[in-house]
């Protein structure tokens, strides 16, 4: 199986890296890396025989992790940071409408599903109830903000 990435190769992380319940120390679910983050790899393998694995050390975090291929980009490939990552739940901070009809009012909670960055900013699909929308990042609030 063909990898992306080699030995030594400097690489960024796209989302954040929880723990799985494979990283000692730490409980399922904590952070270990957060997205953006630059890393090298140290090691490739292969899951399942069809996933590319790569053991990624992070040195600023001081962790050394498994990332998946489809997690990392080339650390000198374009990056734009974002506020929100697929599952994060979110507020929509105006209304939201489609052909002119409000179909999600402010302050409707959802959830993220896929961010798509690109140079004219972020935009992310985003479930609200039974409705999926490709909101930008400025029409979205974290939870936490009241």
């Amino acid at each position: 199986m063909m990898h992306k990435f080699d030995y030594g190769d400097a690489v960024r992380v796209i989302r954040n890296v929880r723990n799985d319940g494979t990283f000692p120390g730490e409980k399922t679910g904590n952070l270990l890396v957060r997205r953006g983050s630059i890393g090298y790899v140290r090691d490739v393998g292969i899951f399942l025989q069809d996933q590319v694995i790569y053991t990624i050390h992070f040195i600023d975090a001081g962790r050394i992790v498994g990332c998946r291929e489809e997690e990392l980009i080339g650390a000198d490939e374009p990056w734009v940071a974002s506020l929100f990552e697929s599952r994060e739940k979110v507020r929509a901070r105006v209304p939201l409408g489609m052909q002119g009809e409000i179909v999600v009012p402010s302050g409707t909670t959802g959830e993220v599903i896929r961010v798509i960055r690109d140079a004219s900013g972020n935009h992310y699909q985003v479930v609200f109830g039974d409705r999926f929308l490709m909101v930008p990042e400025h029409g979205l609030e974290a939870l936490e903000q009241v």
